[in-house]
């Protein structure tokens, strides 16, 4: 596998979970970084300020909207970017039932623009994040990127789905090296706090009743975040191809009962559950087939659930101590 030279890359969704963890890495590797991110009230703005106030000097911290095609323009072009990564998207697959059209704005339109953008300005390669929700049903586990996709479930996932469109668009008729990364829910130290094992955690630290959707058996393939980096610093090292799509998960499964018996022995706390009906929005299975990415880019994924739980409940603890 040949690497291409370290070189400015653009990182939309920067100040995010995962936005501010690949800045920081990329930034360690020796890549030129420019960071863009509109810093919205989905959670916290100021969760995200201070993850960008913790970027290395040398990283190009910029605020801006990828809804603004004439702003995504003049800042790819000013950027002169070897490649662009694009993770800004409204996340979610229960919110997105409620504002479809938010999400189609930001999620397709915004994808559209940054693509615009690359093709205006000549940038030769775009990684773009897309998600397991893709898979919806009609999939027999593990999923091959090979699969047929045809019966999503959440408006967030059908704008993946168009995303990933664009991308081959793209690919095929202006030649950018498109590259689709399938996350599977990705979890670890400064994770969003609406996300499941975060919002467990606070519930049981504070002595709240956690909601389970069915009864428990339903299986998620968790990736910790630090092989997450891996796999993408592997990914953006490497050749590229025109057009190709990636899993990037653990490769395992873990059921939702067990799950949150994991976080509460991490943290040692009592677990209160109150059970609802499974809902339709959400997949009965995620599990991702690495082979693939194990094949092409060397990824191999090392963290355990239970150890990547116990790191994420050392951060948690940390952060309120410091609160």
């Amino acid at each position: 596998m040949n690497a291409v030279p370290r070189g400015r890359i653009m990182v939309t969704g920067a100040a995010g979970f995962i936005g501010g963890h690949l800045v920081e890495a990329l930034a360690a590797a020796g890549w030129q970084v420019t960071g863009v991110d509109v810093f919205d009230s989905f959670y916290d703005p100021a969760i995200k300020r201070a993850t960008v106030a913790g970027f290395p000097a040398s990283v190009t911290m910029m605020e801006a909207d990828i809804r603004d095609a004439a702003r995504m323009d003049r800042i790819v072009a000013e950027g002169k970017f070897d490649q662009v990564i694009h993770l800004a998207a409204l996340a979610g697959v229960r919110p997105s039932i409620e504002q479809p059209a938010s999400y189609v704005a930001t999620n397709v339109n915004g994808t559209l623009n940054i693509l615009e953008a690359c093709r205006k300005s000549g940038v030769p390669r775009l990684l773009f994040a897309s998600s397991s929700s893709v898979y919806g049903t009609g999939q027999s586990p593990p999923f091959q990127e090979s699969a047929a996709i045809s019966r999503t479930l959440s408006p967030y996932a059908a704008t993946k789905v168009a995303g990933e469109h664009l991308c081959a668009v793209y690919s095929h008729l202006h030649g950018i090296q498109t590259t689709c990364l399938r996350f599977f829910t990705v979890y670890g130290p400064r994770q969003r706090p609406d996300l499941a094992i975060h919002k467990f955690a606070r519930l049981m630290t504070e002595g709240g009743e956690i909601t389970m959707f069915g009864d428990g058996s339903s299986l998620r393939d968790y990736t910790f975040i630090e092989d997450l980096l891996d796999g993408l610093l592997k990914i953006v090292g490497a050749t590229p191809m025109p057009f190709e799509i990636v899993n990037l998960g653990s490769g395992r499964t873990i059921s939702l009962k067990r799950m949150i018996e994991e976080i509460a022995d991490a943290f040692g706390q009592e677990v209160k559950i109150r059970q609802l009906p499974p809902r339709a929005c959400d997949m009965e299975t995620t599990h991702a087939d690495i082979s693939y990415a194990r094949a092409r880019f060397g990824y191999s994924p090392r963290w355990s659930f239970a150890e990547g739980v116990r790191k994420f409940a050392e951060w948690y603890r940390h952060e309120e101590a410091v609160v």
